[in-house]
């Protein structure tokens, strides 16, 4: 039997042929482009409720953010109006995922085999500059080629540009003779294969990552410098002063289809990612969101160890001294670094420990209140107003009006001199003042004010009573290291306490 072998030591394996068969549901009889809808949603309310869950039982409660007394005092808006805005989101969001769909073609399987070829092939071209590069180097390829072909054949062909001569197959011709075609070593396939399989689909989740923070900063940084779209669209996010699971997505609608829906799709189809792949990343998005609104610093959670953009990072910025700063979401702080708007204020522990004392001495002491758990918030609940208005901060540092680049409508207190906390907090309370709605004005302040006063009246009167408290520094078992400290946003440990790095 005679064999034909015309052919280049330059010529490239030839690509497999391939037959392409739909692609069965993932979970049947659910589409995938269905499937894909679901699963944020799912992923949503069942992390939600888990640490709804967790806050009815009060487990860890030494890994709370905020406590119960906290969520009732402190917050605009009932469980209530938040579920149906969340709802009324996510109604938003799978309209607009379907209609994505639309544009994605079906799936279908049976390529995969023809795709990896297709990296080998690559592969293979790319060998053809190892020789010129060892040129510039002052190496000989073809002299070290030579000197390893009996030991190290596939090196050696490597070395002088992918030329593999003893790797070919067999096929019959059109004429009915066996005809020698070139194959691929098997590093090829191999490298092709991991590069298939995992390096091209960690390449498109990186860069979907990416344009996501990229998108959420920029708009939510506008957001807060524009007042109109502040008070018309995302203070309404900022009702949550202490946030919990599953107001995560509780925005005005406009907003979260434009910050949340719209950017979500942009990065799903950049990235160039499959139906599957997108499951993956909605799903993914969705978890790390809920649990950046959580309210717990847990330890033995892995979605605030991945990453420093966790929900003692984020929780900094639903407080009123500090709504200016962290705006990086869901996933990485890049931009707030790059940019300059993380916060400095230093530790927040103390603040957090006076904010839990103040909370609960209104809650015991206000006549009208039934709450008895975490689960009777509500907007219309009275406040501890016993400063007078003129004395707001009496005890605190000079007012914003100091500042020239804070127009001095209203008088706020402002951090220590000398620092860039100084201008974080007193732009963060100014935005507080700029709105009129229910998340913000002149009341949350003096609300703030008052609980402030109760609570240095209560540590002044009774340290031993505050030391055996449930908010004494056993409560902060992972806040200082979560909200402080590197691994947990990198705030610092400083001594600050309503964004003050020091207070007389």
């Amino acid at each position: 039997m005679s064999t034909n072998t015309t052919y280049s030591s330059f010529d490239l394996p030839p690509l497999p042929s391939y037959t392409l068969t739909p692609q069965p549901p993932l979970v049947p009889p659910i589409p995938d482009k269905w499937l894909t809808m679901l699963l944020p949603i799912i992923a949503y309310w069942g992390l939600s409720m888990f640490f709804h869950w967790i806050d009815t039982m009060d487990y860890f409660p030494q890994y709370r953010l905020h406590t119960p007394a906290e969520v009732a005092k402190r917050n605009r808006v009932s469980r209530w109006e938040v579920v149906r805005d969340v709802l009324i989101q996510q109604v938003v969001q799978t309209v607009v995922g379907l209609l994505i769909g639309m544009t994605e073609p079906d799936d279908f399987s049976g390529k995969e085999d023809y795709d990896i070829a297709v990296w080998a092939q690559r592969i293979r071209l790319s060998q053809r500059a190892i020789p010129s590069f060892l040129t510039l180097l002052g190496l000989d390829a073809k002299g070290l080629a030579a000197d390893l072909s009996a030991s190290h054949p596939t090196l050696a062909g490597a070395l002088v540009g992918g030329q593999y001569p003893s790797l070919t197959t067999l096929v019959s011709a059109s004429t009915g003779t066996p005809k020698a075609i070139p194959s691929f070593a098997p590093w090829e396939l191999l490298f092709a294969s991991i590069t298939y399989h995992y390096i091209v689909p960690t390449l498109q989740f990186g860069l979907a990552i990416l344009i996501v923070d990229t998108w959420q900063y920029f708009l939510h940084r506008l957001m807060h410098t524009s007042r109109y779209l502040y008070t018309t669209f995302h203070s309404r996010h900022h009702r949550l002063y202490v946030p919990y699971a599953y107001g995560a997505l509780y925005n005005h609608p406009f907003e979260g289809f434009l910050l949340d829906t719209l950017g979500a799709g942009l990065a799903f189809k950049v990235a160039g990612m499959t139906t599957r792949q997108g499951m993956c990343f909605f799903s993914g998005s969705t978890f790390k969101t809920v649990d950046d609104h959580c309210g717990y610093a847990l330890p033995f959670d892995p979605l605030q160890r991945i990453t420093s953009n966790n929900a003692g990072y984020h929780d900094v910025h639903h407080q009123s001294w500090g709504i200016k700063t962290n705006f990086s979401q869901p996933f990485f702080t890049f931009w707030d670094r790059v940019l300059g708007t993380k916060w400095t204020g230093g530790d927040v522990s103390a603040r957090y420990e006076k904010a839990k004392i103040a909370a609960q001495k209104a809650l015991d002491t206000d006549s009208n209140s039934n709450i008895n758990s975490i689960t009777h918030s509500s907007p219309e609940e009275p406040a501890n107003t016993q400063s007078k208005p003129g004395k707001l901060y009496e005890n605190d540092l000079p007012p914003s009006s100091s500042l020239s680049s804070i127009p001095p409508t209203d008088q706020q207190p402002l951090p220590a001199r000398g620092s860039k906390s100084e201008f974080q907090a007193a732009s963060s309370r100014q935005q507080i003042l700029d709105d009129t709605s229910a998340a913000g004005g002149p009341d949350v302040l003096k609300d703030e004010a008052a609980e402030e006063k109760a609570a240095r009246e209560t540590l002044r009167r009774s340290p031993r009573k505050r030391a055996k408290s449930s908010t004494s520094k056993e409560t902060f078992a992972g806040l200082r290291e979560r909200v402080s400290s590197g691994k947990g946003g990198g705030h610092g440990r400083g001594l600050g306490v309503l964004g003050v790095e020091s207070a007389p």
